[in-house]
């Protein structure tokens, strides 16, 4: 079944008549079109790619399951005149991504029944091809490579943005097309900041580092963090590190197809909480991952998901106190038949610079 017979089989399950698809990633994921500009109307007969005159040829070799059709004027007027073409009487639109403007637009020139659909395209995603697990495996490859040489790199004197640079680089060299975000090295006191972006601080003998990164490969993403000492660790930083570190093992080895997402969460949580720090553990334990580095999927208490195999997700529990700083780790794990594989597998102990 290709991408776009499963947005099909899931319309047919809503009793939806059609979906007009708007936003980048999901355009690309169900189309194969991977241009910058472009609707996609799926019905339940047909895929229909509309894009301009720049991407004719291009939408033509990538987006082989759909028609492509290469509108000469206002896009969202030929869109509607296809929906009114095909006589559909509803159409669900994205509701997170559309425009007030061009939901605006697509109303009053399709006189179409508009209806929210958030997370149609995304839940579909959630489950990963073996093609993608592929693309993700070497995503999680590059930031393995990548951390096993930069942490030679890492000294006294240095500053967080030379970190970020050496990062961004090698990833690049490695085969990365870029980042997959925008990358958190924070040190010392600064690692107290769970999203502390790259500063001109200077890294001091006896800090501690979170370094948060992610690659982009072909489409995919990556995100691990590890957090190391620069010289002799402090007592307490060891010990936050050390329940970290047992907070990410006990819940990693508990990650099976129909485990729920938030007893993954408890099982880092509860551990935290139990040590004393549980107000020092704000964020989820995790989230989706895939062609976004923030997919739908929640790891959190509040999450009603439940793992299935194909599913990728993070799970990088925190602690963090003002004035002294944090620690996070963090892995890509992929959901197997049985259980699960980590796919990033840089060194998890404590690593002293």
């Amino acid at each position: 079944m290709n991408r776009i017979e499963k947005v099909q089989k899931k319309l047919a399950i809503l009793g939806a008549h059609g979906i007009l698809i708007t936003k980048d990633v999901n355009r690309m994921y169900v189309s194969g079109f991977t241009g910058t500009a472009g609707v996609v109307l799926v019905t339940k007969e047909e895929a229909v790619l509309f894009t301009d005159f720049r991407y004719a040829e291009q939408a033509k070799k990538e987006a082989v399951n759909a028609r492509v059709v290469i509108h000469q004027g206002n896009i969202i007027k030929e869109v509607s005149d296809l929906i009114k073409q095909l006589g559909l009487p509803s159409l669900l639109i994205e509701e997170n991504s559309i425009s007030f403007k061009t939901y605006a637009e697509l109303q009053e020139q399709s006189n179409v029944e508009l209806r929210g659909s958030k997370l149609l395209i995304e839940r579909i995603r959630e489950i990963k091809e073996p093609g993608e697990v592929e693309k993700l495996s070497r995503a999680a490859e590059i930031v393995d490579e990548t951390f096993s040489k930069v942490v030679d790199f890492i000294r006294p004197g240095i500053t967080e943005i030379d970190i970020k640079n050496k990062l961004e680089f090698t990833m690049r060299e490695l085969g990365a097309t870029s980042s997959s975000f925008n990358m958190i090295i924070a040190s010392g006191v600064r690692a107290a900041l769970p999203h502390g972006i790259a500063s001109s601080k200077v890294i001091e003998e006896g800090d501690m580092i979170t370094l948060d990164f992610g690659a982009l490969y072909d489409g995919y993403c990556s995100d691990i963090t590890r957090t190391v000492s620069v010289g002799k660790p402090k007592e307490q930083f060891k010990a936050i590190f050390d329940i970290v570190h047992e907070a990410l093992s006990r819940a990693t080895k508990e990650v099976s197809p129909q485990t729920p997402a938030n007893y993954i969460d408890f099982l880092t949580r509860s551990l935290i909480e139990k040590h004393g720090y549980g107000e020092n553990f704000g964020h989820s334990t995790g989230h989706g991952l895939g062609m976004e580095v923030h997919e739908p999927l929640r790891v959190s208490k509040e999450s009603e998901d439940v793992l299935q195999k194909g599913m990728v997700i993070t799970i990088e529990p925190g602690i963090y106190i003002p004035g002294f700083g944090g620690c996070r780790i963090e892995d890509d794990i992929l959901v197997t038949e049985n259980g699960y594989l980590s796919l990033t597998q840089a060194p998890r102990d404590l690593i002293i610079l």
